[in-house]
């Protein structure tokens, strides 16, 4: 679970997403911020000391964004686990070697958000609107200098284990492969996302 930066539970209503979750990890996201020309706020609780679950919905408040708003949110009729999003110090030279072997990931860009007190988080990362293998293959993300969130989110879940189902397994294999990444992918009728998360209740399983 090392290799795991977040996962992304996309809901179309921000805090319905925050209540459904709380009633089955038994902990509470708390606001993130907003993130500018994508149209969507967040809130977070972490997984472990350097891994968090980020809650990920449409901003009310903010403009619409010039492309539809990431993982089909405006789409959604419920909360689902929509992504992840893998660890990486040198996205430049993943970029490249992935793209010799036919996965393309597309640009690098940076990123940021403000946080409700006012303060700047910065990132960089491989483009999240270049969806691979229906979500199962990560986009990925190199935080640099910048503390990762789950320093600061509620704690009480640990992510345990993280598998997917999809309809041709051995092709999402492949992709994985190429990008390093290893992730249990199972033969399923439609692309899944299923997170084991421990929690005080005990595990409970997350798509």
């Amino acid at each position: 679970m090392d290799v795991v930066d977040h996962l992304v539970y996309a809901a179309p209503n921000l805090d319905a997403g925050v209540e459904r979750l709380e009633s089955i990890l038994g902990v509470r996201a708390i606001p993130g911020g907003r993130h500018p020309g994508y149209g969507t706020r967040n809130a977070l609780l972490a997984l472990g000391p350097e891994t968090y679950l980020e809650v990920l919905a449409p901003d009310p408040d903010g403009p619409e964004p010039e492309r539809p708003r990431l993982f089909g949110i405006d789409r959604l009729d419920a909360p689902k686990l929509a992504a992840w999003v893998a660890k990486e110090s040198d996205l430049e030279g993943r970029v490249e070697a992935a793209d010799r072997r036919g996965v393309r990931l597309g640009e690098i860009l940076s990123g940021g958000r403000e946080r409700p007190d006012g303060s700047v988080l910065a990132w960089r990362l491989t483009d999240p609107h270049v969806v691979r293998g229906d979500g199962i293959v990560p986009f990925l993300i190199d935080w640099g200098t910048t503390e990762s969130p789950a320093r600061a989110a509620p704690k009480g879940c640990m992510l345990l284990r993280l598998r997917a189902e999809h309809p041709d397994p051995a092709r999402i294999g492949e992709m994985l492969l190429a990008l390093e990444v290893e992730l249990a992918v199972e033969l399923g009728r439609a692309p899944a996302l299923i997170a084991t998360i421990g929690t005080a209740r005990g595990e409970v399983e997350l798509t």
